[in-house]
């Protein structure tokens, strides 16, 4: 597929992919067969957790569990990073992770309840190394930060995520929920076994770069970062060792200190930075300035990431999932999010070139309250059908593509800005770690939906949607009404 998309290059006589270097093929198809296992796994999930012919649990653990494996791929992307900035290089860990998700997907294929959560967490591991790195790589295809080509060349890779994330659920979903669950991830695996062959296939594309561990660890930080692993890894092991020989453990062993860490580790991610005394007084603004707009990202997704758990849950159970008469696997819910970024992002980039035209662009801070009232607003519709299934009714189809569309909607006006912001408010020490740090932003949200469902808080109930529905909203509203405060805070960033 790739090849056919290449052409000559007049100026060199080289193949180039849509007047791009030849490299952003071979990361563009490794991205798209990633996201390709990744989503339609990720689709397979709670269903697979909820179904009789599945793990046959209740609600609230399959939406602790799905969100807890969410919050862990965000969460492993900082070491992912580290990985590739000091022990492999870039190339070194994609190619390893997307052996170890491709064996994720593997054991996720054994009907066994114990191999399962073994793949689940492979899964999570593989695409903590995968994320920051191959991006990392799409960098390094361009001559620096200014080279014209370069905004157009993460483009043409992010449309790879979203093929992939649209193309997974449609298939792995329909084989997974129609024929054999197993298969479904089996499939998964199969996806990401092409996506490694044709990486390694095209690695001679690729940017010497990549090669380079850019900040190789020393003999001995080498060995104290071993052994501090493995003394933590042991006193792990002793701990759940221990709960299991006395017979006390259970899921939530293993559940709540990881929802308890995702929730811990960014505040003091962010503590680290804010108390650095290299940064500039302007650097310690901006990190002020920085963490309303984290805060308000972790609402964000908190609320957003549940379209692949709540809303699919209630869709099994109390949607009508056809459309004119004809029947539809549920997990083809997850395809929608992506089709619509599609045809929407070129729609939005657009539309804010032509007001920034007129000198009429909204600045960062409405944008990103914006994209809060969406997100809020999409949770108020979702009690719609939760009232009419409520009256015994199954909700038609289309409330839940609505949802859907409006946080999409609610994702293009906040996500690329929390991208950008991001990058221009990271001190200079920090400038390749924040990324990470917004990466965290989801962590933090996905884990307090983990927290909610362990704590028995049903949340396909009409009350918890209207509150966390008016939490969002008023968190808007709040980085509106203090826009000036904020905006002092970001100094010479708009």
């Amino acid at each position: 597929m790739a090849s056919s998309l290449t052409k000559d290059s007049p100026s060199s006589g080289e193949k180039t992919f849509f007047g791009h270097p030849r490299g952003l093929a071979t990361l563009f198809m490794t991205e798209m067969w990633e996201r390709f296992s990744y989503y339609g796994m990720r689709a397979l999930l709670p269903l697979y957790l909820i179904a009789p012919g599945g793990l046959d649990m209740d609600a609230g653990t399959a939406t602790a569990i799905y969100s807890v494996y969410l919050s862990l791929v965000y969460l492993l992307a900082m070491p992912g990073g580290w990985f590739g900035d000091r022990v492999w290089g870039p190339r070194k860990t994609v190619a390893i992770a997307g052996g170890i998700i491709m064996l994720g997907h593997l054991t996720l294929a054994l009907p066994s309840e114990g191999t399962f959560f073994a793949g689940l967490g492979l899964v999570a591991i593989g695409s903590g190394l995968l994320k920051s790195n191959i991006s990392t790589m799409v960098g390094h295809l361009y001559d620096g930060p200014d080279d014209p080509r370069r905004d157009g060349g993460f483009t043409i890779f992010y449309m790879g995520i979203n093929m992939g994330a649209f193309a997974a659920p449609l298939v792995i979903g329909t084989v997974g929920e129609n024929v054999n669950w197993h298969l479904g991830f089996a499939l998964a695996a199969l996806g990401m076994g092409l996506g490694v062959v044709q990486f390694l296939m095209g690695t001679r594309h690729l940017n010497e770069r990549s090669l380079v561990v850019p900040k190789p660890l020393s003999k001995d930080e080498r060995a104290a970062t071993l052994r501090k692993s493995m003394i933590w890894l042991g006193v792990a092991a002793v701990f759940y060792i221990g709960t299991v020989v006395t017979g006390v453990y259970t899921l939530n062993w293993l559940l709540v200190p990881i929802t308890i860490a995702g929730l811990v580790i960014p505040v003091m991610v962010l503590a680290r930075i804010k108390r650095d005394k290299e940064l500039s007084p302007a650097e310690q603004s901006k990190m002020t300035g920085y963490i309303w707009f984290f805060v308000a990202a972790a609402i964000f997704w908190m609320i957003y990431d549940q379209g692949g758990s709540t809303l699919s849950i209630f869709a099994e159970s109390s949607a009508d999932n056809s459309i004119f008469g004809w029947d539809f696997p549920v997990s083809w819910y997850q395809s929608v999010n992506p089709v619509l970024i599609m045809a929407l992002a070129p729609v939005f980039a657009t539309f804010w070139l032509a007001l920034n035209r007129r000198g009429k662009e909204p600045s960062t801070i409405v944008k990103f309250s914006s994209g809060l009232v969406l997100v809020g607003a999409s949770f108020f519709v979702f009690l719609m059908p939760l009232t009419i299934a409520g009256d015994g009714h199954k909700a038609a189809a289309m409330w839940l593509v609505a949802i859907y569309f409006i946080q999409t909607v609610a994702e293009l006006t906040l996500s690329p800005v929390g991208l950008s912001v991001t990058t221009k408010m990271a001190p200079a020490k920090y400038a390749s770690q924040m990324m990470g740090v917004w990466f965290l932003a989801v962590t933090a949200g996905d884990c307090t939906t983990g927290l909610l469902s362990l704590a028995g808080v049903e949340l396909n109930g009409t009350g918890v949607v209207a509150l966390e529905a008016t939490l969002a909203v008023a968190a808007g509203i709040a980085i509106f009404m203090y826009r000036g405060k904020v905006k002092q805070l970001m100094g010479d960033v708009r």
